[in-house]
């Protein structure tokens, strides 16, 4: 699936309507992984004037003319090797520059990683370990690695010697062509930033801040040495507001990551009745007010818009002002799990699947549509999972990996540790103890079913330099009230097989 059909919404949902004249005031609620700050990186470039094409992009599509995808493919790892980057994911390729181009060129934008996973594994060697694949090439150029990451072949280097000369020689034209390179960056009439707990009015609007100021690293006489002194600078809002003030034909944005993780009505200040967009500059309704510190007249321009993302799972911080509320917009971002694939339960998986569920494949839709329908019905809407989470999964390891150190460390947090709450989620209440995804400790220990030194030899245990270690990590284990089953961290066992996944649909 293409990263371009990430969060597919209807776009009036997603991105602003650039030809409106009043004032916008959005923020993206949702659970983590949602999509929301990816909403805010799309909005960022519709607030972006991109300069036309320049002599490096068509240097680029030169270079890619007639190659093939195999050729692409060793193209972004030779790019990459100068950089001391020889292993790489099959995401890191796809979003390299080279072969993004090679995708233009072709008029591709869907699945392209299934592309990348093809050419990987029809290039690789007969006698792999990682990698099985029936409709093998002559020649192998690429292999993998247990962790998942793809290196190119050392022997295989003497077969590139004329695409590395083609990358030299298309460098070389780059480094001739770097006085007109800035003509590559667009104009960005955006602002970001992410909110924190420390984040306050002098960071967002003004504040007095220190100012270095003497002598420079040549000149170290006592006369001249460096002094601190104070004066009020402008914040990331007010510089964008006087940007937009200048431009008024064009249209600014403020996005704001995170709203709710800082005091929201300590940092917007006096501006909190201004940025309403009948508030605004030139508008019926128009405000100024006197600057805090520098007390400047100051009133917010009608062409800034305020988009801000809000994670609602965050319970630790305080509720919006109502003030707040009142000044925006709040669209919800949903899990959609009709954005997932479907994967195999091997070590050689690929996307694209045949809807047909069939006896070794994980529909990972099913699966989130699963554990969250028991999510709310156990811990609330607010704790469901994030579509994110399982987005980039091509193969049963990655889901293997999500699920130990980040789905269920997650809800087990949600859930406070509660062993009957996680094993009703992971449906685990009726199963063996082998093929529980989350395990009762207590249990485990009760019954000599956990070994807490791991599969280590028992004679280990009874050495006398670890006398009292196996009782300690038992009351650990105790307190937390569940542990993760070690054949799913291990990937062994039942955790192997597509239909303990299965089972969460």
């Amino acid at each position: 699936m293409s990263i371009s059909n990430l969060f597919s919404m209807p776009l009036d949902n997603v991105m602003p309507d650039m030809s409106a004249h009043e004032p916008t005031n959005i923020i993206y609620t949702g659970v983590a992984g949602t999509g929301k700050t990816y909403r805010l990186l799309q909005i960022a470039k519709q607030y972006t004037d991109y300069l036309p094409k320049t002599e490096n992009e068509d240097l680029l599509e030169h270079l890619l003319q007639g190659l093939s995808w195999r050729e692409v493919l060793c193209l972004v790892f030779l790019d990459l090797r100068a950089e001391q980057q020889d292993l790489l994911k099959v995401r890191e390729i796809i979003d390299h520059p080279f072969f993004m181009t090679k995708a233009a060129q072709n008029s591709r934008d869907k699945n392209l990683d299934s592309t990348a996973w093809l050419e990987l594994r029809r290039h690789s060697p007969t006698n792999s370990q990682t990698v099985s694949f029936d409709n093998r090439a002559s020649q192998a150029y690429f292999d993998k690695d247990n962790s998942g990451a793809w290196y190119l072949l050392p022997e295989s280097m003497v077969l590139l010697e004329d695409l590395s000369q083609q990358l030299a020689e298309f460098q070389q034209a780059q480094r001739d062509n770097q006085p007109h390179q800035n003509q590559n960056i667009g104009q960005q009439r955006f602002s970001m930033v992410s909110f924190h707990q420390a984040y306050g009015y002098e960071e967002f609007v003004e504040g007095i801040r220190p100012v270095m100021s003497g002598a420079s690293p040549a000149n170290n006489s006592p006369s001249n040495q460096t002094q601190m002194s104070y004066a009020v600078q402008d914040g990331a809002f007010l510089k964008l507001c006087q940007r937009a003030a200048r431009n008024p034909q064009q249209r600014y944005a403020m996005l704001i990551d995170e709203i709710n993780r800082a005091n929201v009505s300590r940092v917007f200040g006096e501006l909190l009745s201004l940025i309403e967009p009948d508030k605004r500059a030139g508008k019926p309704n128009a405000m100024t007010v006197s600057l805090a510190y520098s007390r400047r007249a100051f009133s917010v321009p009608a062409n800034v818009d305020i988009y801000a993302t809000m994670n609602t799972q965050d319970h630790s911080l305080a509720p919006l002002d109502m003030a707040l509320r009142r000044r925006f917009r709040f669209i919800d971002c949903p899990p959609q799990p009709n954005l997932l694939s479907t994967i195999r339960a091997s070590n050689d998986t690929d996307t694209g699947l045949s809807e047909d569920l069939e006896a070794g494949a994980i529909d990972l839709s099913k699966l989130l549509t699963g554990l969250n329908r028991r999510i709310v019905q156990t811990l609330g809407v607010e704790a469901q999972l994030g579509h994110a989470f399982l987005f980039a999964i091509t193969q049963l390891e990655q889901l293997q990996t999500a699920l130990v150190e980040q789905i269920i460390p997650q809800l087990a947090q949600a859930a406070g540790g509660q062993i009957t709450v996680l094993q009703y989620i992971f449906r685990d209440e009726q199963q063996p103890t082998s093929k529980q995804f989350v395990q009762d400790s207590q249990a485990l220990m009760n019954d000599d079913l956990y070994n807490p030194l791991g599969n280590q030899n028992n004679a280990f245990a009874e050495h006398q330099m670890f006398a009292g270690q196996g009782s300690f990590l038992g009351q650990s284990m105790s307190m937390n009230s569940y542990t993760i089953n070690a054949d799913l961290i291990a990937r062994d066992g039942e955790f192997n097989n597509a239909a303990i996944y299965q089972r969460l649909y």
